[in-house]
């Protein structure tokens, strides 16, 4: 299948065949699982050493002697071991045992991508993720290695508004809302929409251009992994590929 390479100002500049692994099978219970083991992946077992609190001959004088039967230090009265003593153990501390990493097969991660790939060609996917794409001349939207080299926000702006991207960008701006519950207490106040995704043969300074506009991501081909193309396991989000990265893209994830 061949489609367009577009310059800077919209205009199709020539023709490029696509690589195979945009006929990939679409397999969204495969990007699913891959987006879940990529996050749990991140979340990093934590709690207490087992013996904290712990570490003390104290023991209790028994009854009889008009005191609390707790555990109390040798030669001394104060409390020890017990939850409410100072530097006694937690009553229920977190089990850093616990394994929360869920893992997937390499070839089923793999294969994943290459899936999440694929969808990222298909009109009804994106749109159905809520991507404004009216303005989208293709997809997937294949631009031209200068766009690797912009380094400033402004830049940026003119191009994507020529490119037919700006708006989507302004969608993901828009849909910034305030999270409900105690998690605006810790640090994640916002949930923030997701817009296009910029995928690079490399990175020459597209990364500082593109990154003050509202769910802009910006990855080198290397780097991609199913949790950028189908956040919160929703495949076919809008990306924007350059031309070296689709050069790239044919070798990899095989």
């Amino acid at each position: 299948m061949k489609v367009n390479v577009y310059t800077m100002e919209g205009e199709i500049k020539e023709e490029i065949e696509l690589p195979d692994i945009f006929n990939e099978e679409f397999r969204p219970d495969l990007i699913k699982r891959a987006v879940i083991s990529s996050q749990t992946a991140r979340v990093q077992p934590w709690g207490p050493n087992p013996m904290a609190g712990k570490r003390t001959s104290a023991e209790s004088w028994g009854s009889g002697r008009g005191a609390a039967m707790v555990p109390r230090v040798k030669n001394g009265s104060k409390a020890a071991f017990i939850p409410q003593a100072i530097g006694g153990r937690r009553a229920h501390p977190p089990r850093p045992q616990k394994v929360y990493h869920e893992k997937i097969n390499i070839k089923e991660r793999r294969f994943a991508i290459r899936s999440a790939v694929a969808a990222t060609k298909d009109l009804n996917i994106v749109g159905e993720r809520g991507h404004l794409i009216e303005n989208v001349p293709q997809l997937p939207l294949i631009v031209d290695d200068d766009l690797e080299s912009l380094k400033k926000t402004k830049e940026t702006r003119e191009i994507f508004k020529k490119l037919g991207i700006f708006e989507d960008i302004s969608r993901a701006k828009k849909n910034t809302k305030i999270r409900a519950g105690k998690g605006k207490l810790r640090g994640r106040k916002y949930k923030k929409a997701k817009g296009p995704l910029i995928v690079v043969g490399d990175d020459k300074g597209i990364s500082l251009g593109a990154r003050n506009h509202a769910g802009v991501d910006v990855v080198n081909v290397e780097n991609l992994n199913a949790e950028l193309l189908a956040p919160g396991t929703h495949p076919g989000r809008l990306t924007v590929f350059t031309k070296s990265a689709i050069e790239k893209l044919g070798g990899l994830f095989q």
